[in-house]
């Protein structure tokens, strides 16, 4: 019989704070989480892929009383070993306990439940699934049916199908009533909401949302099989049902304990270690079977029970990716890492960059550009090389598309690391000059030479671009200045002043800040790739500013929010974010500080403490937790996870990587060849570059001066008011810049330089007179 169809579209996800999420280390294509004590996503056949919203369990009787397990909220999750994603979840009530364990096939595309419920003896399980196949919850089909003599339940839409399919201890069908409904209207959660307990025997139902229910005794095996056809993936799911739960558990166990002892811990308390342990579990799990070395950001929708996004994080972001991988190498996980690399030469974009974020076979999802994340895959494969890890990889096509992106378009970024506003930003600025000059090392000659050039002039102007000083916020924090977050990028061809307006995104209303009154964390990664010391005065004053309008002491330790003014959280009586909110604090940061604290000489132990209480019930690391008053009703509690994505796997890579980092001294992800060259000074420069983003109007005496453009030119200069005038072509660098150095060392303070130029390409005289005062 037909279930009724719903009047509307349900199309939510589960929460994002996952408990656990677990994968096999076979050749099986699935990934699962679980949230509030139940199964949530299921990804299949690919880690970008969400196939259903949750699979859970309502514990009834025939006399009115029902509860459903993921509203209980009274439950304890446990792993053999904190790196085995083998999942025991035991939810508690008056009434009764109910034991789940969760566990994959190793080899089939098949995930096994065993549910045990004791208790009171007329309390039976109801096992409820909602299907979301192809991330689509709007065109699902559900039936429920027996095939070869055994009762199914199933669902399908486009290319994929599900079957979910129940067996005792003896191997006979544990099904008892069954019934397919559409979610909001006939699906079992409301029968039990309207009737206290199952009426509906529906046998098909959709196409539109739907769910699943099925009956089942005491104790039961269950097995969700994927496929492409209903047949197929009932097929898998009997057949891993018949080889025992007791056996796929084993192999989990063994399969992950194998992987595990390739992962050399550092000394650390037993309890960091343990997090360690599940932080390495965390980065294998992400990463995808079909396209080997690509890793999603997070197998969770931000705020899922209250999104219908299609996004969510499970998409490759290059950044997080490198972010990873640098930790994988910290593991002794190189071969992980080499992999990563591949499939970033693989996905990088003809112009040289890599795209702001993508599905995995390299399809963009967002439209943006990012600097840092054009320049964090050189950094890769040096940080390969250094370790002797690159091989045969063949690196220097992609380095030198890299390099001339970075070298055409910085120091301006179309946005920040946190994907908002354009500008010229000092972490982007920091992995974008390291890129600089370790890629030089895999180039030689002219090339070379100008990389080297160009992350020399853009170190020594990293202040003149982002620091101000004796701004009213300076003066009222007592500090000489400090880096801002963000300088608009037209700053770097008008007058330098740091005046102009920056607009916050996520928030919902403009707090009218100016540029020079919003400060980030970002100049951190200065000191961390060897930049700047980290007793710098710039430093110490911008630390004192951050700690005191960003920094939040919980419970659970010290937290940092990204930029004030952040409206990327949940609002202030805790409602999900909904495009607007209140920016929290990120644990990320909090191991970004203690990578400082490192370098400046202290034990970073506390921040790594910090960051292990920071975590979930299953001991995840989150995107941010919550920084104000307790609002129990909403599960929120300072210091502990808010709404955002759990796991964040960028997060469990900050981590491991300071644990790591602990362990030697100095940052694990320091680049070698940027540290030797700088080691935290200013370097002092003998040839002043202008162009191809920046066009400063002064120059100091004794200096020569690059004009550096994006297309062959000849340039006609002079100096003093036109006199002397020369003409001179460019030369390519090799990056696809091209440059000219103007003699000029010779002048004094107090003479100019005039120049204009002629487009060789385009046979036409530039519109724009330029003029360049010489300084002491």
């Amino acid at each position: 019989m037909q279930a009724p169809q719903a009047a509307f579209s349900h199309s939510t996800w589960a929460p994002a704070g996952k408990d656990i999420v677990g994968t096999s280390l076979g050749s099986s294509r699935l990934w699962f989480t679980a949230a509030e004590g139940i199964v949530t996503e299921i990804y299949y056949p690919r880690v970008d892929i969400p196939q259903i919203r949750d699979l859970g369990f309502i514990i009834a009787d025939d006399k009115g009383f029902w509860v459903e397990l993921r509203r209980l909220g009274n439950y304890r999750v446990n792993l053999p070993k904190p790196y085995v994603p083998a999942v025991e979840i035991v939810h508690r009530h008056p009434r009764f306990t109910f034991t789940l364990k969760i566990c994959p096939s190793q080899h089939r595309d098949v995930l096994l439940l065993h549910c045990q419920l004791e208790g009171d003896a007329d309390l039976r399980p109801y096992a409820l699934l909602s299907s979301r196949l192809g991330g689509d919850a709007e065109n699902n089909q559900a039936f429920y049916s027996e095939h070869n003599g055994r009762k199914i339940l199933w669902a399908m839409q486009g290319p994929f199908s599900l079957a979910l399919m129940a067996n005792r201890e003896t191997g006979v069908d544990a099904w008892k009533r069954c019934s397919v409904g559409c979610i909001g209207e006939s699906d079992g959660w409301q029968d039990f909401n309207r009737h206290g307990r199952m009426t509906w025997e529906y046998d098909s139902a959709g196409p539109g949302s739907v769910a699943l229910m099925g009956e089942l005794p005491n104790q039961a095996t269950l097995a969700l099989g994927f496929g492409t056809s209903m047949g197929s993936a009932a097929t898998l799911a009997i057949s891993t049902l018949f080889e025992g739960f007791s056996g796929i558990w084993d192999k989990q166990c063994c399969a992950w304990e194998a992987w595990f002892k390739n992962c050399h811990l550092p000394d650390l308390p037993h309890d960091l270690q343990q997090k360690l342990a599940l932080s390495s579990m965390v980065l294998k799990v992400h990463e995808d079977r079909t396209f080997c070395g690509a890793m999603v950001a997070s197998l969770a929708i931000p705020w899922g029970e209250d999104s219908q996004s299609r996004g969510g994080y499970h998409l490759v972001w290059c950044r997080d990716l490198v972010e990873t991988a640098g930790a994988l190498v910290a593991m002794g996980s190189v071969e992980d890492a080499r992999n990563v690399l591949r499939y970033l030469i693989a996905t990088q974009q003809a112009d040289g960059h890599w795209l702001q974020n993508q599905w995995l076979g390299g399809k963009a999802f967002w439209q943006g550009i990012q600097l840092d994340e054009a320049a964090f895959p050189v950094l890769l494969a040096s940080a390969l090389r250094e370790c002797k890890g690159l091989v045969d990889i063949p690196c220097t096509d992609m380095v030198t598309r890299a390099l001339r992106f970075i070298a055409r378009e910085g120091p301006v970024t179309g946005q920040d690391r946190w994907e908002e506003d354009s500008g010229v930003n000092t972490f982007t600025l920091s992995v974008a000059i390291a890129a600089l000059v370790e890629g030089s090392t895999f180039l030689d000659g002219e090339t070379r030479e100008f990389a080297l050039l160009l992350a020399d002039n853009w170190n020594a102007r990293l202040e003149e671009w982002t620091f101000v000083a004796d701004t009213s916020l300076a003066r009222q924090l007592g500090v000489t200045g400090y880096y801002m977050r963000i300088t608009p990028d037209d700053m770097l061809v008008h007058d330098g002043t740091h005046s102009e307006h920056v607009l916050i995104k996520n928030r919902a209303f403009d707090p009218g800040l100016s540029a020079d009154e919003q400060i980030a964390t970002d100049f951190l990664q200065l000191v961390r790739y060897g930049l700047r010391r980290a007793d710098d005065s710039h430093i110490i004053d911008s630390l004192k500013v951050v700690d005191r309008l960003l920094k939040t002491d919980t419970p659970n330790g010290s937290v940092w929010h990204r930029y004030n003014g952040d409206g990327y959280g949940e609002h202030e009586d805790g409602s999900a974010f909904d495009g607007t909110g209140c920016g929290r604090g990120w644990p990320l940061l909090t191991g970004e500080r203690g990578h400082y604290a490192l370098l400046a000489g202290e034990d970073p132990l506390s921040y790594l403490k910090a960051m292990a209480t920071m975590t979930g019930t299953g001991g995840l690391l989150p995107e941010q937790v919550w920084d104000s008053a307790p609002i129990p009703e909403r599960h929120l509690n300072p210091g502990k996870p808010s709404g955002s994505a759990m796991p964040l796997v960028w997060a469990h890579s900050e981590f491991i990587k300071l644990c790591y980092s602990r362990a030697l001294g100095y940052p694990v992800d320091r680049p070698i060849a940027t540290w030797n060259r700088y080691r935290g000074k200013r370097p002092e420069i003998t040839h002043d570059l202008w162009g191809p983003r920046y066009h400063p109007r002064n120059i100091q005496a004794g200096n020569v001066l690059t004009i550096a453009l994006r297309a062959p030119a000849r340039v006609h200069w002079g100096i003093n008011s036109w006199k002397d005038v020369q003409d001179m072509n460019t030369k390519n660098t090799g990056l696809d810049v091209y440059v000219v150095e103007l003699p000029v060392a010779g002048l004094k303070a107090g003479e100019t330089v005039q120049f204009t130029f002629y487009w060789l390409d385009q046979e036409k005289w530039e519109d724009t007179e330029y003029e360049v005062l010489i300084t002491e």
